[in-house]
């Protein structure tokens, strides 16, 4: 099926099932991360995807500012949500727009399903993290936000060398360093940097999916046991890395699925 286009977003629907699963990728992805995912819901569900804008390699190199996300965002799910709250299935930036999409317009979302960012940029988080961790953090970030700012060949060898020091399981043709700026926007502050990130507060049913074999956690103890102890929710360790819908993609769409089915869940809808 060819993509519909939604302010210049190319838009991939699959499946014609009542309900829809939006699906929100992050650095260095695009909408090719959710294949798997796809491949296995699309019987029983509208599965929405797309390279976040500012991501395509076949499109101009431009920085996003967070309120045009948002807004692009929210006109995607408006378009393809066929008038009912949605799934979201997020992954890293994925989780950070994705959830502000929903803190600004929740009546639009139903449920989400978080990949291994909870509640990362935090007082808690950066409070619970090593010496050793918050320096890595710096380093990769730093190192991203100058590969955009270099640009070029230059930028794109940077970005595809953190690529691999992070064991990115994505295809390297479809990386460059114009996925680099939401660090450049958070470390420069510029293009309105994200001021108008909220905390966010997850008060729709939520599952939680993080990787366990990674140098430190984009999530704190507290917060996992937090949203756990909710009826309705759920959170799994898979021993994977960041990446876990690719690494472990059975096992993470069986979670899912068994949540999305639960008799707990739908009476909650």
């Amino acid at each position: 099926m060819n993509p519909i286009v939604i302010d210049g977003i190319d838009v991939h629907i699959e499946g014609e099932g009542a309900d829809t699963i939006v699906m929100i990728h992050g650095w260095p992805d695009t909408y090719r991360l959710w294949d798997a995912q796809v491949a296995f819901f699309k019987q029983r569900y509208r599965c929405v995807r797309f390279t976040l804008p500012g991501f395509d390699i076949e499109k101009p190199r431009r920085a996003v500012p967070f309120e045009e996300m948002i807004a692009t965002l929210k006109k995607i799910v408006d378009q393809t949500s066929a008038g009912r709250p949605v799934t979201l299935m997020l992954h890293d930036w994925g989780c950070v727009f994705g959830y502000q999409l929903f803190m600004r317009h929740p009546s639009l979302v139903s449920r989400i399903v978080g990949v291994d960012i909870g509640d990362a940029g935090t007082r808690e988080h950066q409070g619970s993290l090593t010496l050793m961790a918050k320096a890595m953090v710096f380093a990769y970030q730093l190192w991203l936000a100058l590969a955009w700012r270099i640009g070029g060949l230059i930028g794109n060898g940077m970005t595809l060398a953190m690529a691999r020091i992070a064991h990115c399981p994505s295809d390297p043709r479809f990386i460059d360093s114009r996925m680099d700026y939401p660090y450049y926007i958070r470390w420069a502050k510029a293009h309105g940097s994200y001021r108008g990130v909220v905390r966010f507060q997850p008060n729709v049913p939520m599952l939680f999916i993080y990787g366990t074999k990674k140098p430190f956690m984009f999530h704190t103890r507290a917060w996992a046991e937090a949203l756990a102890a909710r009826d309705g929710n759920r959170v799994e360790a898979l021993p994977t890395g960041h990446w876990v819908m690719i690494q472990k993609p059975d096992e993470f769409n069986q979670i899912a699925d068994n949540w999305l089915s639960s008799r707990t869940l739908q009476s909650q809808r």
